[in-house]
């Protein structure tokens, strides 16, 4: 029964008691054995600590003097205090309370008397952590398979000169799965009419490939009117894209001369981080009346966009997807129907994986629960 004022009786379900696919996604976290991008590199300056979150696990993450990121679990292993209360001392990131000090194995060193015990050898767990194209990357999983993936290469980033591009990063409160319904499904150009970042839309293809979603559309891509006088679309017209749930993450190619790379971080079921990368070839940018830039000014140009484009655009979906978090706690109950099949295929890979996860988890489990029960 409802309540008086027409909410779902209690909270949305649990991913083990969802019935359908839409109450499967919403519980859905993601995979952590992926590299998941946390920040921009340039929020971290030596001596600095940040936390960051991964569904709902309190991650440490700092840099030393000597300019190397580490990271470990947010907890001092004696009265688990969060560790970012505290401060970097050298390469070393030290509690506020009794000052036990971790390095970036997690190994602890105790600066007072030890009571007689020799060598405690107390430690917390870590995290590995990378840093590429000024985004710092962690893999929340199990350490052991670290080197099974990578970061994502994006070769127009590598190399003495990368091609202009703008990050673009926004807290969003909502389950990360309304966000990647939102990036590939063009039937919200109603949201964006004020900037028009897509026009003309057609859906060609959505097809399901392994571990990823492909989708191809003919649009005008940026045909607002100020995007639109910075588009060189002479050498192509700039309305054929082809963009991809490459789980977990999510890119877009435009004829090889509008590009983004999209990194989704679940900080816990409705609040999540987006890293955008947005990148143009510099033969994409232009100037009105003058035609085409030298890359240097290509590059001042995208940080430009970023303020004036950008940033205004996609806050329109973190607006958007508040609501929608919203009525999802709401009516999570009633039915929503869903015309996209592209919203479809983006639901079913998320749910697999995690149903994929959850499978591999279930021996750890069984020894947790035989090593809970077994006689002393």
């Amino acid at each position: 029964m409802r309540t008086p004022d027409g909410h779902a009786p209690g909270p949305p379900p649990d991913f083990e008691e969802a019935r359908n696919r839409r109450q499967k996604v919403r519980a859905a976290g993601l995979d952590p054995n992926y590299w998941y991008a946390v920040e921009e590199s340039r929020a971290l300056a030596p001596g600095q600590v940040m936390e960051t979150k991964f569904w709902g696990r309190s991650i440490a993450v700092f840099r030393g003097q000597d300019g190397r990121l580490r990271a470990v679990e947010n907890r001092c292993a004696h009265r688990h205090v969060p560790l970012t209360e505290g401060q970097v001392v050298d390469c070393r990131l030290v509690c506020p309370y009794h000052g036990w000090s971790y390095d970036g194995d997690g190994v602890a060193a105790i600066p007072h008397d030890l009571f007689g015990h020799r060598d405690p050898k107390i430690r917390i767990q870590s995290i590995p952590v990378k840093e590429r194209y000024g985004l710092v990357f962690i893999f929340p999983g199990d350490p052991a398979r670290v080197h099974e993936r990578d970061i994502p290469l994006i070769p127009e980033l590598e190399g003495a000169n990368p091609w202009p591009h703008a990050i673009v990063k926004f807290d969003c409160e909502g389950h990360h799965s309304m966000l990647l319904d939102n990036v590939s499904d063009f039937t919200h150009g109603f949201l964006h009419r004020r900037f028009k970042p897509f026009d003309g839309v057609e859906l060609l293809r959505v097809e399901s490939v392994g571990d990823r979603v492909e989708v191809e559309y003919k649009a005008k891509i940026g045909a607002g009117k100020l995007q639109d006088m910075f588009i060189n679309r002479q050498e192509a017209g700039c309305d054929h894209m082809v963009a991809c749930y490459d789980y977990p993450y999510h890119w877009s190619n435009t004829e090889e001369r509008i590009k983004h790379f999209l990194f989704t971080l679940p900080l816990d079921r409705s609040h999540n981080r987006h890293l955008f990368i947005f990148y143009l070839s510099p033969s994409a940018i232009r100037l009105p009346l003058f035609g085409s830039v030298p890359r240097w000014l290509a590059h001042q140009m995208m940080k430009f966009a970023r303020v004036t484009t950008l940033y205004p655009l996609l806050s329109q979906d973190v607006w958007v997807i508040k609501r929608e978090q919203d009525g999802w706690e709401r009516h999570w109950d009633r039915p929503a129907p869903e015309l996209s099949p592209i919203v479809r295929h983006f639901q079913e890979l998320t749910i697999r994986k995690w149903e994929a996860h959850l499978a591999s988890l279930e021996p750890s489990r069984a020894r947790t629960r035989l090593d809970v029960v077994a006689p002393s």
